[in-house]
C-alpha cells in the first residue's frame, strides 16, 4: 500500500517513486517478483525508494493565501454651515470659552459661529475656509487666542494684518470678533475722483453713532460707530475673512447688534488700529 501523510505534496512524492521503480523488488505486495541475481548489490539501486520518512508538511501558509487588511478608521465629518447636533453646541461652547463671539450655543452652525470659526483660523494662522477641519480643531483643543497690544483700560483693537476685532481690558483679550477692514484696492468715489480703500492705523476714538442704517455713499452701514471721519466699525451683510471694505471695519449685523446692546462700544472709546 501506499503509506498516506497529512500532505498532498507527499502522497504524490511517493507514487512517482513507485512509477519509477516499476519491475524492481519493493515491499509493495504488488506485481511478480524478478529471480534472485547470483549475487545481491552491496547497496541499493539508485531508483530504490526511500526508508527515511516523508517529510512533515510546513506550517508556513502557501505564499497565495490571501492576507485580510487591516480595517482603517472612519473618518470624522468635518463640521460646517449648516451642521446641527450635540458636536456643533460643543464647539460653539469652546469658542465662547475661548472668547470668540458666537451668540448662544444652539447646536445650530450657522453665519455667526462660521464668523467664529473664521476669527479662531485667523488668530491661528490656518486657512479662513470657516470649517472645522483637524487643523482648526488643534486651534480649539491648544486654546489659541489673540493677543492685545495695549496694556491698560479699555480699547478697542483692529489687527489689519490678521483682521481681527478684539475687546480688550487691562491687556486681556475678553472677546475677539471677525472683521473686514480696506481692501487696499482703488475704487471711484461719488465725486468722480478715485481713491484707495485704506483703513487708517493709529490710536483714534469712538466720536459719534448712528442707531440705525446709514445710507453712506459708498454704501449702506448698520449701527455705526465712528472713530476716524468717516471710517467706522459697523454691521454689514457681507463679513468675508479678508480685507474686503472700502475703508471701515466690518462686523456681522448680529455681532454689531450685540455690541448696541450690552453698550461694549460706547462714545470716547479707544479704538487702536495696527
Amino acid at each position: 500500500m501506499i503509506r498516506r501523510t497529512g500532505s498532498w505534496v507527499a502522497a504524490v512524492a511517493v507514487t512517482m517513486t513507485l512509477v519509477a521503480g516499476c519491475g524492481s523488488d519493493s515491499d509493495s505486495g504488488t506485481g511478480t517478483a524478478a529471480p534472485a541475481p547470483s549475487s545481491a548489490p552491496t547497496t541499493p539501486p539508485a531508483d530504490a525508494p526511500s526508508s527515511e520518512p516523508a517529510a512533515l508538511p510546513s506550517s508556513t501558509p502557501p505564499s497565495d493565501t490571501p492576507t485580510q487588511k487591516p480595517t482603517k478608521p472612519a473618518k470624522k465629518e468635518k463640521l460646517r454651515n449648516g451642521a446641527k447636533g450635540d458636536e456643533v453646541k460643543a464647539l460653539q461652547a469652546r469658542l465662547t470659552e475661548l472668547g470668540y463671539w458666537n451668540g448662544s450655543a444652539d447646536g445650530e452652525f450657522g453665519g455667526t459661529t462660521t464668523q467664529a470659526v473664521y476669527a479662531l483660523q485667523k488668530a491661528a494662522g490656518v486657512s479662513r475656509d470657516g470649517v472645522v477641519g483637524t487643523k482648526t480643531k488643534r486651534a480649539l483643543e491648544a486654546g489659541v487666542r489673540p493677543k492685545a497690544k495695549s496694556k491698560d483700560g479699555y480699547v478697542v483693537e483692529i489687527d489689519k494684518k490678521k483682521q481681527l476685532l478684539m475687546l480688550v481690558k487691562d491687556g486681556e483679550v475678553q472677546q475677539t470678533f471677525n472683521t473686514s477692514t480696506g481692501s487696499g484696492e482703488r475704487y471711484e468715489t461719488d465725486s468722480g475722483g478715485t481713491a484707495i480703500a485704506s483703513t487708517p492705523k493709529g490710536k483714534f476714538k469712538i466720536s459719534r453713532q448712528i442707531d440705525g442704517w446709514r445710507h453712506a455713499p459708498l454704501g449702506m452701514l448698520w449701527r455705526p460707530k465712528y472713530f476716524n471721519g468717516g471710517i467706522a466699525v459697523h454691521g454689514a451683510n457681507s463679513v468675508p475673512p479678508y480685507a474686503a471694505s472700502h475703508g471701515c471695519a466690518r462686523l456681522s449685523i448680529s455681532a454689531m447688534n450685540y455690541l448696541w446692546k450690552n453698550d461694549k462700544l460706547p462714545v470716547k472709546t479707544a479704538v487702536w488700529v495696527y
